[in-house]
């Protein structure tokens, strides 16, 4: 029971340092919080860093070794 456990805890904190990620590097559509122009939006013109899997090798390492751990748990 406590490999589950301990499974599913490095799991959700894979999804949180994912998460995390993007948000913690500020805004994502350049801070424009009011435009002049009525084409103007806040969606940004390039995908914004922090998607990749370069900068979320961590959470996805976090994400697979709870899902060793779960899985070896459910084989016994």
């Amino acid at each position: 029971m406590s490999l589950i456990a301990m499974g599913a805890l490095l799991i959700l904190s894979g999804l949180v340092l994912m998460a995390a990620q993007p948000i913690l590097r500020g805004r994502l559509s350049g801070g424009r919080l009011s435009s002049t122009n009525a084409s103007d939006t806040l969606e940004p013109r390039v995908p914004g860093r922090g998607f990749g899997f370069k900068a979320n090798w961590p959470g996805f390492a976090l994400l697979a070794l709870g899902g060793i751990l779960m899985l070896a748990a459910a084989a016994f």
